[in-house]
C-alpha cells in the first residue's frame, strides 16, 4: 500500500471537489488530424509549442480509476496548479480526504491517511524509488498534456505510425523515448519512455483534448506504468476546470503519523 500511494502521487493519478465554477470552452472535443507527410523534427516541436498555455494557476476536478495486479480503486480529487511553482493534490474517497501532496521544483511532501504515514524528499530519491526519472516539470507537462522533455534539447528521428508523427529520441542507448502528435494541431497523443534491460515502461496517452480561452488541456489522461513486479493503470477525467483563480495551497501533516524513509 506504502508503494501504491507514493505513485498515485507522484505520477498525479490524483484530483477532486470545490465550488468553482469552470471556465467556458470555445471548443469541445478538439478536432484532430492524420499524419500523411513526414515533417521535420524541428516543425513538429516548434507546432506542439504553439499550442497556448497561457495561465498562472488552473484548477481541475477529476475522477481517477487506479489498477493492479491485485486491485481497482475509483476516487475523486483535487489539483491546484501555480505555473512552474507548486502543485497541491487531494484525493478523496467518499468525501473523505485519504492523501495529499505538495510538489515544487524542489520537493515532493505527501501524507496517506490509511497507514498514516507521510513523506519528505527530493526528485532523486523518488526517481530511483520508482524507477522513473521524475521532476517538477515532467509532473507538470503530463498534467497540462505537454511533452514531458524539453523536446529543443533533444535529437530526434521522425516517422508516422499509426497516422501520428512519432519523434523518438535516439541521444541515449539505454533509455528510448517516443513522442506521438496529431497533424493538425500538433497535440501529444501519447509518449513512452521505456528502459528495455530493465524491463521498465511508462506510457502516458491522451484520448481527447479541449479548447478553453487560456489554454487548450487533455480531457483524459492514461497512464500505464510497467515493471517486473507488475503492471499498474491509471485513468483520468478532468470534468471541470477553472483558471486564474485566486488559490490556496494549504498542506500540513496530521498529528501522529509516521515517516516513510525511502533507501
Amino acid at each position: 500500500m506504502r508503494k501504491y500511494i507514493g505513485l498515485v502521487f507522484v505520477l498525479m493519478f490524483c484530483f477532486a471537489s470545490s465550488l468553482l465554477v469552470s471556465c467556458k470552452s470555445t471548443k469541445t472535443g478538439l478536432s484532430e488530424g492524420n499524419a500523411k507527410t513526414v515533417l521535420s523534427a524541428d516543425k513538429i516541436i516548434a507546432n506542439h509549442y504553439s499550442n497556448k498555455k497561457e495561465f498562472s494557476t488552473v484548477y481541475i476536478k477529476a475522477s481517477a480509476n487506479y489498477r493492479d495486479d491485485k486491485q481497482s480503486q475509483n476516487v475523486t480529487a483535487e489539483i491546484k496548479i501555480k505555473k512552474d511553482e507548486k502543485i497541491l493534490v487531494s484525493i478523496r474517497f467518499l468525501g473523505i480526504t485519504m492523501a495529499k501532496a505538495l510538489i515544487t521544483p524542489n520537493e515532493v511532501r505527501y501524507y496517506e491517511k490509511i497507514n498514516g504515514n507521510y513523506f519528505e524528499g527530493d526528485y532523486a530519491t523518488l526517481s530511483q524509488w520508482l524507477g522513473t526519472d521524475l521532476d517538477f516539470q515532467k509532473v507538470q507537462n503530463m498534467l497540462i498534456g505537454q511533452a514531458l522533455d524539453d523536446l529543443k534539447r533533444g535529437k530526434y528521428k521522425t516517422t508516422i505510425e499509426d497516422k501520428l508523427y512519432k519523434l523518438e529520441n535516439t541521444s541515449d542507448s539505454n533509455t528510448v523515448k517516443a513522442f506521438y502528435f496529431e497533424a493538425e494541431h500538433f497535440l501529444i497523443k501519447k509518449q513512452e519512455i521505456s528502459q528495455p534491460s530493465k524491463e521498465r515502461m511508462l506510457e502516458v496517452s491522451y484520448p481527447s483534448h479541449k479548447e478553453y480561452n487560456e489554454a487548450v488541456l487533455p480531457l483524459s489522461i492514461i497512464i500505464e506504468a510497467v515493471q517486473k513486479k507488475g503492471k499498474t493503470n491509471i485513468s483520468i477525467n478532468y470534468n471541470q476546470v477553472s483558471f486564474n483563480e485566486e488559490l490556496s495551497f494549504p498542506y500540513s501533516v496530521p498529528d501522529g503519523y509516521e515517516r516513510v524513509n525511502i533507501d
